[in-house]
């Protein structure tokens, strides 16, 4: 049965379209105006192995943050949707990814229960390709109430902006990557309380 799902969500500041496939290999098109998003779009799909088709138009004009936001709240509900009930799941995943001086981790649990905490004290206020650094935590919430997933982000080293978020995307991706698996000792939903 093909995990898939294919969102469009147009609002007042953003036009997104997403669609994912669980079981890709990274491949498709990221296309949202940011170029530093875009970039760390493209890390999860490859790193999360996802097939992500992604075109978002927003009012970049005040800054990326509706069109950062707005498009992690779509790739969460895609996932979501393409987890259909989450039975055969891993359900949770974790990565530890080093870059150069940085060092970040990702925990999570597709466990219905959105809650998301980025712990970054390193990532200093400022943007880098059109990417306002604090949207690293904006993503990792709108993305955690979009899957409704309970999602910690820490980054455990570093002083390199750029490395910081490359790390902390591919520290998700893996997260991500470990968790949609099925698991084949698994026979049903992955909870105590036969549902997620």
């Amino acid at each position: 049965m093909a995990r898939t799902a294919e969102i469009t969500r147009t609002t007042g500041e953003t036009d997104i379209r997403l669609s994912v496939d669980l079981d890709g290999s990274g491949a498709g098109t990221r296309s949202t105006g940011v170029g530093f998003f875009d970039h760390m779009l493209e890390l999860f799909a490859r790193h999360g192995l996802i097939d992500l088709e992604v075109t978002t138009k927003g009012d970049t004009e005040t800054g990326s943050h509706h069109t950062v936001e707005d498009t992690g709240i779509v790739l969460g509900q895609a996932i979501a949707e393409a987890l259909g009930d989450r039975s055969g799941i891993t359900r949770y995943g974790s990565a530890i990814i080093p870059m150069d001086e940085t060092l970040a981790r990702c925990a999570l649990d597709f466990s219905g229960r959105p809650f998301a905490a980025v712990n970054a004290p390193q990532l200093v206020h400022g943007v880098t390709g059109g990417f306002e650094h604090e949207l690293l935590e904006e993503f990792v919430r709108a993305f955690a109430n979009g899957a409704r997933a309970t999602v910690h982000v820490d980054i455990l080293a570093g002083t390199n902006a750029h490395h910081i978020i490359e790390g902390a995307f591919k520290a998700l991706a893996r997260a991500v990557r470990q968790a949609v698996a099925i698991d084949p000792r698994e026979r049903g939903i992955p909870s105590t309380k036969g549902s997620l």
